[in-house]
């Protein structure tokens, strides 16, 4: 798995004109699902994205997580994280999940977020979707559970 996050003071993804989820202070995750993903993929990037300690304390360190700030979740599910770019101009997505079984994967992902008791909103799958946000730092990070293994 692969997830662009980023720290913001608010996001939202709308879809036709319709808001379909917006957090306040937290995190904007794109989470892209690659062909050999497993529920061991989920879990670490459950565990990394909340405890990543990317909010600032009372010395403007980065030193707090998600978890410890009581933050938002806004995911978004981002196929377009497995283009493969390195050949030719037009990026290869070969080594993305097939769409079923990557939407049942990112639906994981979103439930184990929301029972470490975080508020997680999405915004829906495989739709065309507008997603803004105010990024705070910036501060954006790449996270991916092949590098962990």
């Amino acid at each position: 798995m692969r997830a662009v996050v980023q720290r913001v003071k608010s996001a939202c993804v709308s879809v036709e004109g319709n808001v379909e989820g917006a957090i306040s202070q937290g995190l904007l995750v794109y989470l892209g699902v690659g062909k050999g993903d497993t529920e061991k993929d989920i879990d670490y990037m459950v565990e990394k994205i909340t405890n990543l300690r990317i909010f600032e304390d009372d010395q403007g360190k980065m030193n707090r997580s998600l978890l410890d700030e009581e933050g938002e979740v806004l995911c978004i599910s981002q196929f377009t994280l497995w283009g493969d770019c390195r050949k030719g101009r037009r990026p290869s997505f070969t080594d993305a999940r097939e769409p079923g079984e990557a939407d049942e994967m990112y639906q994981q992902f979103v439930g184990k977020c929301r029972e470490k008791g975080i508020k997680t909103e999405t915004g829906v799958f495989q739709a065309h979707m507008e997603v803004s946000s105010v990024n705070d730092g910036p501060v954006t990070m790449l996270v991916d559970s092949e590098k962990n293994f």
